[in-house]
């Protein structure tokens, strides 16, 4: 009894910026969905109506990773912010540069949208070289994103100098969601809409992917909310494998909607 109350205290301790959460659920049995998909993870889920905070390997959840793409959204923020981006509709023409397979729907002239939902890389990497290395490391201060560090201007979130914890990552999305950080609100309300990635009479899904590389091992995220009836439920993925041919993609919706689905989402009934 008294090494599962200190369990919950440790939980408790450490999410109290992110979710400050009232009941705490260690779920053991979502173990599956990682094994069957043969990668290593964590997932995080918060209930904010209930209040309920339910998590796979909180041990993971508490270490920093680089964030890859899902710092797409703390780059539009700080775009649209400091009017590097003047709205969803900005474009930056292709640089000229090509790219293999997938990664070819980059090389054409994007608007902000389009590079979001496409998570185009280079022209995030050209938002980052407008902004500025002190204007971005203020940013980074002020929000206090992950560990702050940034190497070049351009790549610092791609080379592991840039680190944050699924835990952060879960708290800077919930903040996102209800206005609670320090940037306009239309600037949040435009970062949101782009988010968008699924909605239906039941429910809406908002979210950012992310897939990098520390050494050997592949990382990959998914960072957002699904709300159903106007009820929110923040969670974080964050996954690894030392197995360069995984379909990153397949395996990281197949997780979250398994999780979702396990914990009784994506029917409108919460």
């Amino acid at each position: 009894m008294m090494k599962q109350t200190g369990w919950l205290l440790l939980l408790m301790a450490i999410l109290v910026n992110a979710c400050a959460p009232n009941n705490v659920h260690v779920q053991k049995e979502w173990e599956k969905y990682f094994t069957d998909n043969k990668v290593e993870g964590t997932f995080m889920l918060f209930d904010n109506g209930q209040g309920s905070f339910k998590v796979y390997n909180i041990d993971r959840a508490k270490e920093r990773f680089l964030p890859a793409s899902t710092f797409k959204i703390f780059n539009s923020l700080v775009g649209l912010e400091t009017g590097v981006i003047k709205d969803t509709n900005t474009v930056i023409p292709w640089n000229g540069v090509h790219h293999e397979g997938a990664d070819s729907v980059w090389d054409r002239d994007l608007n902000m949208q389009q590079a979001f939902r496409l998570s185009s890389v280079p022209y995030f990497q050209e938002v980052a070289r407008r902004i500025t290395k002190p204007v971005m490391q203020h940013w980074l201060d002020t929000i206090k994103y992950g560990n702050m560090k940034i190497s070049r201007i351009d790549t610092f979130w791609l080379d592991n100098s840039l680190r944050i914890s699924p835990d952060e990552q879960l708290g800077f999305v919930k903040k996102l969601y209800f206005d609670e950080l320090p940037f306009h609100k239309l600037t949040m309300q435009w970062v949101r809409a782009v988010m968008e990635i699924e909605k239906t009479p039941k429910y809406e899904i908002r979210y950012k992917t992310g897939w990098g590389q520390e050494g050997k091992k592949q990382i990959g995220w998914i960072v957002g909310w699904i709300e159903e009836n106007g009820h929110p439920a923040f969670f974080v993925l964050n996954i690894e494998t030392d197995n360069p041919n995984i379909e990153m993609d397949k395996v990281r919706m197949n997780i979250t909607k398994s999780i979702l689905q396990d914990a009784g989402y994506m029917e409108g009934h919460k």
